[in-house]
Parts: structure tokens; sequence; C-alpha cells
């Protein structure tokens, strides 16, 4: 346990913008310890020997299943977990500075979600992490696990699967926010001899996972919404949802980013 002195002169040394790896070599001090600190230099209470819904002895599902679901769209678009400090965990999700509307949005999902109903920001160059601190994350997204989502595969158990079903604008809402855009394309067309320009929305979800890929658009196929694969530098890491009916759907249920 590192005194509130300690604590306060290394986060002062990562202010003076050294790295977290040259901070970590000169006191010795782990770069995990030092990003929990830049979440909360308050030593964290002990933690109860509480069990979450899902371990207890009548496991269950989160309560606010609503919540959930957008949440895992997060986690799986722009989240990671990492271990933290007795036994514990931080789960944390990147947010551009841009959407303050998402981090907002972003903090009340894990506050429903969190045992503790605790999430905290952290800045960043360009982008702020919101950050919540558990025992239990690892019970919630067991989807949790060594390297990239990428590398590994991806596969909703069940009871996560019924809650995406049951609340599966939620679950988009939460993958359009951390990995996907609504933009304006435009194109020209000759009319008359006279070449004119139409503009139309259009919503992008990008992700390097097929199996995310896949988690997306067959909630888009459930729900009705019209999609195609578009390459980038000849790989499909692209959903494009462009027809006027199936954007208008997006735009009631989803919308921009704010």
């Amino acid at each position: 346990m590192y005194d509130m002195s300690t604590r306060e002169r290394t986060l002062a040394l990562v202010a003076q913008g050294q790295s977290l790896n040259s901070v970590s070599k000169t006191t010795g001090i782990s770069r995990a310890a030092i990003r929990s600190w830049q979440a909360r230099i308050e030593p964290l209470p002990r933690m109860r020997q509480t069990l979450c819904s899902l371990c207890g002895p009548t496991a269950e599902p989160p309560r606010n299943q609503a919540a959930y679901a957008y949440l895992l769209g997060l986690y799986l678009g722009d989240g990671c977990i990492s271990p933290g400090v007795r036994s514990g965990y931080f789960l944390r999700i990147a947010c551009a500075d841009a959407w303050p509307g998402l981090i907002d949005a972003c903090a009340a999902a894990i506050e429903a979600i969190n045992p503790s109903g605790k999430a905290h920001r952290v800045q960043a160059v360009g982008y702020t992490s919101v950050v919540g601190y558990s025992r239990h994350w690892p019970c919630f997204f067991p989807q949790h696990g060594p390297g990239k989502k990428h590398d590994r595969r991806i596969v909703l158990e069940p009871w996560q699967q019924a809650i995406v079903d049951a609340h599966p604008w939620a679950f988009v809402r939460g993958l359009i926010h951390s990995d996907g855009c609504r933009i304006t394309n435009w194109t020209q067309r000759s009319v008359g001899g006279v070449l004119k320009r139409y503009e139309y929305p259009r919503y992008f979800f990008t992700n390097v996972s097929a199996d995310i890929r896949l988690l997306y658009t067959d909630t888009l196929d459930s729900l009705g919404v019209e999609w195609t694969r578009c390459t980038r530098h000849g790989n499909a890491y692209n959903i494009s949802v462009a027809r006027k009916a199936s954007v208008a759907l997006m735009d009631v249920h989803v919308g921009p980013k704010y």
C-alpha cells in the first residue's frame, strides 16, 4: 500500500510529461498502479466479499439489461479489462472528447452495471477513458482474455445473447458509439446535361474482428435493417447502412454521436 505523498509525487512526474514507462522505472511502481491512481488517487476502500449477480448463489443476468446491452457494445468496440489491485479489475472504455454526450452515456452505463455503482473519468490526449473498478468484470464480460479481440474468438454466452435479443437497439447503439459513425455521403449525377450534387446520410461500423462484425450484422438482420460490406484496402472491415428506410430506422433508435 503506497501512502498519499508517494502517489502525489508519482502523478506529478506524469503531469510533467514523463511517460508511464519512464515514471515506473524511476519509482519502481508498476504502470498499472500509476494508471489506477490517475483514475482515483485515494486508496480504494477494502472490497466487501459480496458476490455479483452472476457468480452469486442464484446466478442471474444484470438487472438493468438495456444498460448492459449498451455497455456490451461499447466494450466490444473500444473497451478493455485489465488487472487492478487486490484481485480486482479495471474496465476502461475510450471515448473521444468530441462527443461529451457519449462520455456521459458511457459513465451512466458503467455505474448501472458496476456492483459498486461507480465510474471515473481519466483524461488523455484527445479522449477520455471512462473507468470502473470491480472484481466482477470478467463475470459480466466473459469475452475478456489475453491479446487483442480480433485475435481470439468472440462469442456471446447464452445469457448475453438473450439480453441482446431483448434490447437489440441498445446493443447496436453501443457498437455504433464505439466503432461506428453517421456521416453524410455525396455523389454527382448529370441531369439534363447539368452536373448536380446529391447528399445522403449513411451509417458505418468498422471493426477488424469478423466475430464482432457478425454480432452487429446478425442484430441488424433481426431488426430489419439492410446493410452491405465495404472493403478498406482490400479488407471487408466496414459495414454500411445506406438505404433510405434503414437509415431512417437507425436515426430513430441510434442517431449521430453528440
